[in-house]
Parts: structure tokens; sequence; C-alpha cells
């Protein structure tokens, strides 16, 4: 049978199979030989060893479509970003250090900002210019007041979603709102994936329903860019690519070069100046990063 691994603890790998439930499995101990470890998104293949106690064993990994390595996930479909419009004040240097990890992998991210109840129309105006010229999809919510929660619904549909953003933004109010329509396993099923309660805390996938998850991911509060090299981190601003090629020299970073199309996008508010100046403040950090 062929299931999705929605948590793992300890060893126990929980694999949800539509219709069927949720399986508690240990993997195969040739996987440990070919040093590949299940991650939570993986496909895999299982053997049912137990029906009545729901329990299996890992036989397959099924190939994954992407990966990543913190948290270590795999299979994402797409990233919902979540921030405040305010209190907090969105961080738009951690947000976009979280669009550069995502555009590095290819995943598709929605941007939701939440505290829709307590924000001022120029707040919202705001992040409309500095991040709808880019081409991301902008979602405004008040989950207290489950204000346009009927949108995100319709986005998550069918797809597997990584559920990011910092304390106090409300992420956790409207993964409580998603969730709070599912009709959660009962008996044997739940008391064995609350033994991973008091465990520090793991991805994990919460169904919504028979192909829909969402994923909420401990570990995206602070997002750095290791692994970057300077001359890559330009293709990580979509917006930047209608400059592509346009720029007096041929490989033009878009910081001190002249006759750049980039910094003549800017300067004609094509490109939002914060987004410009936040690339300047990563590039320079990746740069020294890399003299040591």
């Amino acid at each position: 049978m062929q299931g999705k691994i929605v948590k793992g603890i300890a060893g126990f790998y929980y694999v949800h199979i539509a219709e069927f439930g949720i399986y508690e499995c240990k993997a195969k101990g040739i996987f440990r030989k070919e040093g590949k470890k299940p991650l939570v998104g993986d496909h895999v293949e299982i053997a049912i060893l137990s029906e009545e106690e729901k329990e299996g064993s890992i036989q397959a990994i099924l190939p994954r479509r992407n990966e990543l390595v913190r948290p270590a996930v795999s299979n994402v479909d797409q990233a919902l970003v979540v921030f405040a419009v305010q209190k907090p004040k969105p961080h738009l240097n951690l947000l976009d250090r979280f669009l550069i990890m995502m555009e590095r992998k290819e995943i598709p991210v929605i941007l939701c900002f939440n505290k829709l109840d307590i924000a001022a129309e120029e707040d919202l105006d705001r992040l409309r210019d500095i991040y709808q010229p880019a081409g991301y999809q902008l979602v405004f919510i008040s989950a207290r007041l489950k204000k346009h929660m009927d949108e995100i619904r319709a986005l998550l549909k069918g797809k597997t979603t990584t559920v990011a953003g910092p304390s106090g933004v409300g992420k956790s109010s409207l993964i409580n709102c998603l969730q709070g329509e599912v009709e959660m396993e009962t008996g044997d099923i739940s008391r064995k994936i609350d033994r991973g309660r008091h465990t520090t805390r793991h991805s994990e996938l919460i169904t919504v329903d028979e192909d829909t998850y969402i994923m909420d991911t401990p570990g995206f509060s602070s997002l750095y860019t290791e692994g970057s090299v300077e001359e890559e981190l330009k293709y990580c601003f979509p917006e930047f690519a209608p400059c592509e090629g346009k720029c007096k020299f041929h490989g033009c970073s878009h910081v001190h070069e002249p006759d750049c199309a980039v910094k003549q996008a800017v300067s004609e508010g094509r490109i939002h100046e914060v987004r410009y100046q936040s690339y300047l403040e990563l590039y320079k950090e990746i740069k020294e990063k890399r003299r040591f």
C-alpha cells in the first residue's frame, strides 16, 4: 500500500493512507545502510504487519519532487508564509530570506498577512506595492475573526503546503482554524501519535482532507542564506528577471556597476526600493561569509 509520512518520532513513522487511516511504521534496516532516511512528506510503500493495531513496515521511499534541509521535509507543493500586518510589524528582511530559500528550491509561495482587523489601508497598500511586482500572491486575513479563510482553503486544496512564519503573527491560530474542521483520528492511532508530545517539536503534516495537507514547520522563525553564493542571489528576486541581459556589463551584480538595468528599474519604481535594499544587504552578508 502507498501512503504519505505525516510525522516521524524516534524511529517511528506515521503513514497516512487515504480511506484507511494512519499506520505506525518502522523503516527497513536497508535504508540506514544506504544512508537514506525517510522524511515527513515522503510518499512510501508499506507492508501491513497488523491491520488491527495499524502497524506496518516502510518498504520503499518513492522519488522526491523536492527536499528541504531545515526543516527536513519533502514533496512540498507550495509554501504559505504568514506574517502579521501589524503587532508585530512585518520584518521584511526575514520575509525575503524565506522567499530566497523557496526560490532556490523552486517552491511557489503564497504570502499570507494576518491581523487584517487591526490594519490600516495604507499598511496593506505598502505590502502590495512591495511584493506584487515580484509576482507573489498576497492574501490578507483575520484568523481571529475567521475572515477570508475560504480563500486560504481554496489555495490549499489538493496540495501539500508548508506553513511558516515567526512567532506572534497568528500562525497557530490560522492552523487551528484550518485543523478545526478536520475529523481527527481517534482511539489507538491518536494515542500512538501522542507519545511524541513530550519530545522536541517535529515537523508534521496535518491532514485537512483526503488529498490536502498542511505542514507546521518549527524552525522557520529565523532563516539565513547558508550555501548561497552572491552571484546566484539575483536569480532569487523574480522582479529582476525582466532586466536580465539589459545591463551594460555581462554578469552584472546589480550592486556597484554603472548602467545597470535593475538600478534603473528601482529608480523608475518598477522594482520597489525596499526589495532592492534587502538584496544589497543579503548580497553583502553572503559575500562576507565567504571570506571566512
